[in-house]
């Protein structure tokens, strides 16, 4: 499945459709003919949605989250949604007029020195301002929130019972890094990889599986994004496999040599796939609550596959 171009009106908006087929926010009609007004909503509107959803107090004490560049009292009539801030993706937000680019991975989580041009984080700076774009990450807080990147991956694949594998330190009892649920009945590892496959975004990097390809697993323990920091949760949690990005040899090695029965079996997919399922989501849920008040805005997520592999060899 390649990553779509996903438009998106919240529930109860008037489905309004612009002239190009994407939709708009729009607050419901009191009465039948008679749309509430709306507005083109500031950035300083559309962050304080963005905190309602996902709290920076959700942030990981590492992580940088938050606004990059944009003045609060800019109006902002479209936002695009994408994981990676790459130039490719920026060019893509400035070529359709977007007022606010919201990327899942920060821009600047390492500290810089220079954001000259001759950069390529500096030309990136330079393209946003210049271009009157603002960006915003929506990081480990996109993580760890009720609807997160976690919970997203858990329903598509079916979950139920659903709870994180880490509980946030400043949230609700439900939020929290990683997710972990049962599926409603038991599969081998072979299908249950074979659905994974099926609703993640086509990627050169495919599906990795480490595990009895005819074993039942029915607890299903996931992590969007790199997860190997969590082997001791997913182990508590006795799932019988673990969905997450970005297994290193050695720590997937000592995963198996500390395994019980061979479970959890791994299960490893591509860090920007596993992200990816969220923005579509995530597009709809700031369209809901900005067309709840009253704002006008169009949404759209991002067609720039930014996933850095371009292809694979395997044997056979």
């Amino acid at each position: 499945m390649e990553p779509v171009d996903t438009d998106v009106t919240g529930p109860g908006n008037t489905g309004g459709t612009n002239d190009d087929g994407t939709s708009h926010g729009g607050a419901p009609s009191e009465e039948p003919g008679a749309a509430k007004p709306v507005d083109v909503p500031t950035l300083a509107d559309v962050l304080l949605a963005v905190e309602e959803l996902w709290p920076e107090s959700l942030a990981e004490s590492w992580d940088e989250v938050g606004l990059v560049a944009g003045h609060p009292s800019a109006p902002v009539a479209k936002v695009m949604f994408a994981v990676d801030p790459t130039l490719q993706v920026i060019e893509e937000a400035v070529e359709w007029g977007a007022g606010l680019l919201i990327t899942h991975h920060p821009l600047l989580l390492k500290g810089v020195t220079t954001v000259a041009a001759t950069t390529p984080k500096g030309r990136a700076v330079h393209r946003l301002i210049e271009s009157g774009t603002a960006l915003l990450t929506v990081h480990t807080n996109g993580d760890s929130a009720v609807g997160g990147v976690s919970d997203v991956l858990a329903d598509a694949l079916g979950l139920k019972d659903v709870a994180p594998l880490t509980v946030a330190a400043n949230g609700l009892p439900e939020e929290g890094i990683g997710r972990v649920g049962d599926l409603a009945a038991a599969v081998s590892l072979g299908e249950f990889a074979g659905r994974l496959f099926e609703i993640l975004p086509a990627v050169a990097g495919g599906v990795r599986v480490s595990g009895d390809r005819d074993g039942l697993v029915r607890r299903i323990a996931v992590c969007g994004g790199a997860g190997d920091s969590l082997f001791d949760e997913v182990r508590a949690s006795n799932a019988d496999v673990y969905v997450t990005a970005d297994l290193r040899h050695h720590p997937a090695s000592e995963a198996r040599e500390a395994a019980l029965d061979g479970r959890p079996y791994l299960v490893d997919v591509s860090h920007f796939a596993s992200e990816w399922l969220w923005l579509p989501a995530a597009a709809a849920a700031l369209g809901n609550v900005l067309g709840d008040q009253g704002h006008d805005v169009e949404i759209r997520v991002s067609t720039t596959n930014s996933d850095p592999w371009d292809f694979i060899l395997t044997p056979g």
